[in-house]
């Protein structure tokens, strides 16, 4: 795979007329603008994406106009079976409305229901523990590890009881979960949340397919993201594969013959089309990220800010794709408040940890019931990040981070 994303890098570099390893090259942030160091860096942008895809998606996008078919059909069929196929793992794929809605099918595929427990992080995306509670389950959280910001597998284990049904991970940021020892321990079904993680992998394992059943969005801001809401539901066993479609259709495997009570949750075709665009793209602009987020680390070792500064780990054996650049930072609001006069965009994921949210309250489980998790809200900071990033900008940012870490020293 490795190789796959190299070769798509340079591709991308080439098409684009981009250096992102050249450390000497001053690049710009989008074609036909002054050089980096004049510009505001958002901590996001698919402006120059768009821009570069432009012909292809306006190609996709008329071919769905003219074909007249807008839900379902040939597009978002073509693009289930391409996305499997990058997945791997021998997986079949759904597509949904959203990514809330693939961890809820997901889930309501494997029976979960009242009186069941689901093990997850309080360190994510209020939909996360939501899809548990909409299926009328009890979210049970467990501690984050320290270093990778992910949950701690003992700690999710030890929170197993005879009502447990499964355990829902988080891939987060992009960086794989540690579903290995999860998996040896706990004899249920594994529902993987990556969301965030599209080509991650971890000990030979690949996002999506490693546990019973792999939750993605096509959220605009992700690696691999629609023009709107979409999402996609993966499972190595073709017969819970069948379930969820059935289930994101009324509950119906043929027209109006309803088997439960099920949801609408179907895929666009205008949102397939622009996703069978972009997947083609998916391998290079990992490779970029990766590239990008090594350059981040490289600096801030050089900058000597160890003290202030703790990139999330990324264990032996672990492919992190990168969806976002997210450090521990002391002092971290006072950090961005400086970043932002200086025309650099941070983004805080996750203010507030789920536990402590008034929709999952839960008698006993108050502040100082997750110490890792609760830290982290107050500490975790995303940089600026996305493939098209210039090199020169992750100097610039480093560079302001260390500035205000001189002040304070």
């Amino acid at each position: 795979m490795l190789d796959r994303r190299r070769g798509g890098l340079a591709r991308f570099v080439e098409k684009r007329g981009i250096s992102i390893t050249d450390t000497n090259q001053d690049t710009k942030l989008s074609r036909g603008q002054p050089p980096a160091a004049a510009q505001h860096i958002p901590g996001f942008s698919l402006t120059d994406q768009i821009a570069a895809l432009r012909p292809e998606l306006d190609a996709a996008w008329a071919r769905v106009v003219d074909a007249g078919q807008f839900i379902g059909g040939p597009e978002v069929e073509a693009l289930e079976r391409e996305a499997a196929g990058q997945i791997g793992g021998g997986v079949a794929a759904v597509g949904v409305a959203n990514g809330s809605d693939a961890l809820y099918l997901a889930l309501r595929a494997l029976d979960v229901g009242p009186g069941d427990e689901v093990i997850t992080t309080p360190f994510t995306f209020f939909a996360t523990a939501g899809s548990i509670l909409r299926t009328g389950a009890r979210p049970v959280f467990a501690d984050i590890d320290r270093d990778t910001f992910n949950l701690d597998p003992a700690g999710a284990l030890a929170r197993v009881t005879p009502r447990t049904r499964a355990i829902l991970p988080v891939h987060l940021f992009g960086l794989m979960a540690d579903l290995a020892t999860m998996a040896r321990q706990f004899p249920g079904p594994i529902v993987e949340d990556a969301a965030q993680a599209i080509l991650a992998s971890r000990d030979g394992r690949v996002a999506g397919a490693a546990g019973a059943l792999g939750c993605f969005s096509f959220f605009p801001t992700k690696n691999w993201g629609a023009f709107g809401d979409g999402g996609l539901v993966a499972a190595r066993d073709p017969e819970l594969a069948d379930r969820v479609r059935m289930l994101a259709r009324h509950g119906a495997r043929r027209k109006y013959f309803h088997e439960v009570p099920g949801i609408n949750s179907r895929l666009d075709a205008l949102q397939a089309a622009v996703l069978r665009v972009k997947l083609q793209h998916v391998a290079g602009w990992t490779a970029a990220r990766q590239a990008l987020a090594a350059r981040y680390t490289q600096r801030f070792a050089e900058a000597g800010l160890g003290e202030w500064v703790t990139p999330q780990a990324v264990p032996r054996g672990a492919q992190h794709v990168y969806h976002q650049y997210t450090v521990r930072a002391r002092d971290r609001d006072a950090l961005a408040a400086h970043l932002k006069a200086r025309g650099i965009g941070t983004t805080v994921y996750y203010p507030h940890a789920l536990h402590l949210m008034p929709a999952l309250a839960a008698p006993g489980v108050g502040a100082g019931a997750f110490p890792e998790a609760e830290r982290l809200t107050q500490e975790a900071l995303s940089l600026p990040l996305y493939p098209e990033l210039a090199t020169s900008a992750v100097d610039r940012v480093v560079e302001a981070v260390a500035a205000f870490y001189r002040g304070r020293a």
